[in-house]
């Protein structure tokens, strides 16, 4: 997602699916193809690196289930804790929360 407008929209009526260590907010979109946003506030992970990795690991976990996701926009949102989670271990959370997110919404 590119424009403030797109997370905007995200944030209104939106369902998520969240962990201890970071949250994934969800909304139906128009397109043919679900869409990724990433919000990694400075305060909650300091260092560049930090946040470089998170944003990377998100993107690559993305990547690899978009064939499955439903046609929506995807907010991913970092919590202080995400920082100490192994490669390993965020892309298995990852894999819950996307699979949580691509259940039929109930309403």
């Amino acid at each position: 997602m590119l424009t403030p407008e797109h997370y905007q929209n995200v944030f209104q009526q939106a369902h998520r699916a969240g962990s201890p260590h970071f949250t994934i907010i969800a909304r139906n979109n128009n397109l043919s193809h679900p869409r990724l946003g990433l919000a990694v506030p400075k305060k909650q992970i300091k260092t560049a690196v930090g946040r470089n990795r998170f944003k990377r690991l998100s993107r690559e976990s993305f990547r690899n289930h978009q064939h499955k996701l439903p046609n929506k926009d995807f907010v991913v949102i970092a919590k202080k804790s995400a920082q100490d989670l192994s490669n390993e271990e965020m892309f298995n959370l990852l894999e819950k929360l996307w699979q949580r997110l691509s259940r039929p919404s109930r309403g």
